[in-house]
């Protein structure tokens, strides 16, 4: 298993001081790590949720990316100061649980475990969108359902090619990628025209009306689908956590991120709208396919329109197998079921796959009650984003916490979170402004409202389990500071 899944599959799990089963341990060669941690930075929101993001806020979009990438590079930083702190952290819900207490780690366990099977949720919806390209009138639910059906096949009987899957799937996004910006750039170099009458040109980047076509308000509408663009930002750091020189590897991967950021996001945008022009965009088709059909190249349309099925197949592969292991992790620390602790012959974590996937066939039922691939996309990928945002203002919580108690060392660290404190504050307060951004638009605010429900049910759930169960406080105990 990959250092990247490892990590998911960690939190909630054991302390940090104690073995992790041996059957679950799936060490994957150094071209698998780097694949994997750089494909990472390219996911769904971007393929599929960017053209919602420039319909609604136009050429400032590039600023929406920007500003996050800003913010959570910071978070990131403050992640790196703490691994770095105590080497025997192996990922954010060991600090979080050291420095804020138990109940921390059963929150961000269960919170990260729904994050993922809402993730894969999303992937699964966002592929019926993609297989109308091909098939317009195919209704949405049948391609969901299948695809759900082939990850748990393949997780069923065919874990051991997790990693080389996810290697090849991440190799054809950057290639994709990259492929695209250098199309990008020929075609606005040689000012091709489409067959729309659209000349491509970086002036489609300050055209009339194209910065704030929606006023500010599009401009706030711009950070749901953009925030979910960045999720799983946050595994870049603690993938890093288990090489052999985390004083060196940690340091480089997150300061890696501004990097990725310009690359995939800024430079892929800044061409698909130079190319077609903000308005020809439709916020319910992906832009990058969209770009080479309105460039009158059709065959390299439906070559896109693959790959960005098979990035949300590789995510939704990733949800499905981190949440079966996210699962056996909880339940290794008696904050979980304990069958979810049990493997099959072929060691997988069978009743949490099963269960897992159970849910997430309960959740594609949106399908039946908003057709709308988007407006279904919208409302998962907006819950996603608000866990995302849970577990990133936790990071920083822990990070307040650790400079009030541990003075000391953050005085020896050489990797310390710039600005420190003061940037700590400014960080989760602009999460408070986004999440408050997210009551302003109708899809986003309903799946908001329901929120509430899930975090007073993990308030409930933690104290029964507390009374019923004195293991369960017992198994967070060992933990260093």
């Amino acid at each position: 298993m990959s250092n990247k899944m490892r990590q998911k599959h960690r939190i909630g799990t054991a302390p940090c001081n104690r073995e992790e089963p041996e059957s679950l341990q799936r060490d994957l060669a150094n071209r698998h790590v780097q694949l994997i941690a750089i494909g990472g930075a390219i996911g769904t929101g971007l393929f599929m949720g960017s053209g919602k993001t420039i319909s609604a806020a136009g050429t400032s979009i590039i600023l929406v990316y920007a500003i996050i990438g800003f913010f959570l590079f910071f978070v990131m930083r403050a992640m790196g100061e703490l691994l770095l702190s105590n080497l025997k952290y192996r990922s954010f819900s060991d600090f979080c649980t050291a420095y804020i207490g138990p109940w921390a780690g059963y929150f961000i366990g269960w919170s990260y475990w729904l994050t993922w099977v809402v993730v894969a949720i999303a992937d699964c919806t966002v592929i019926a969108g993609y297989l109308r390209f091909w098939f317009p009138d195919l209704p949405a639910w049948i391609p969901s359902f299948s695809v759900l059906a082939i990850m748990l096949v393949l997780n069923l009987v065919a874990v051991k090619l997790f990693g080389e899957m996810e290697f090849w799937f991440s190799l054809v996004k950057v290639i994709a990628i990259v492929a695209l910006i250098g199309a990008g750039a020929v075609l606005i170099a040689v000012s091709h025209v489409s067959p729309t009458g659209v000349k491509a040109s970086l002036a489609h980047m300050t055209e009339a009306g194209a910065i704030f076509p929606h006023g500010i308000t599009g401009f706030f509408a711009g950070f749901q689908i953009a925030i979910f663009s960045f999720a799983g930002i946050e595994l870049i750091g603690t993938a890093a956590a288990e090489a052999k020189d985390p004083h060196k590897t940690i340091p480089k991967a997150i300061n890696s991120v501004p990097v990725r950021v310009l690359i995939f996001y800024v430079l892929s945008l800044i061409c698909i709208i130079s190319v077609s022009s903000w308005a020809e965009i439709k916020a319910d088709k992906s832009p990058f396919v969209q770009l080479f059909v309105l460039a009158g190249i059709p065959a390299a349309a439906g070559l896109i329109n693959l790959v960005v099925i098979t990035s949300a197949m590789s995510a939704a592969n990733s949800g499905v197998f981190a949440t079966s292991r996210m699962l056996f992790g909880l339940a290794s620390r008696k904050q979980a079921w304990s069958r979810f602790a049990t493997l099959s012959r072929a060691s997988v974590p069978l009743t949490g796959l099963l269960f897992s996937v159970a849910c997430m066939a309960m959740g594609l039922a949106i399908l039946f009650v908003t057709p709308s691939v988007m407006g279904a996309f919208t409302i998962l990928s907006t819950i996603s984003a608000i866990l995302y945002i849970f577990v990133w203002s936790m990071i920083l919580v822990a990070y307040l916490i650790y400079r009030r108690q541990r003075p000391d060392l953050h005085a020896q660290s050489k990797f310390r979170m710039p600005m420190g404190v003061p940037m700590t504050w400014m960080c989760l307060l602009f999460f408070v402004f986004v999440v408050g951004l997210l009551a302003l638009e109708p899809d986003t605010r309903q799946a908001l409202s329901i929120m509430p429900v899930w975090f007073l049910a993990l308030v409930v759930l933690y104290q029964r389990r507390r009374r019923l169960n004195q293991g369960f406080t017992q198994a967070t105990e060992g933990y260093p500071q």
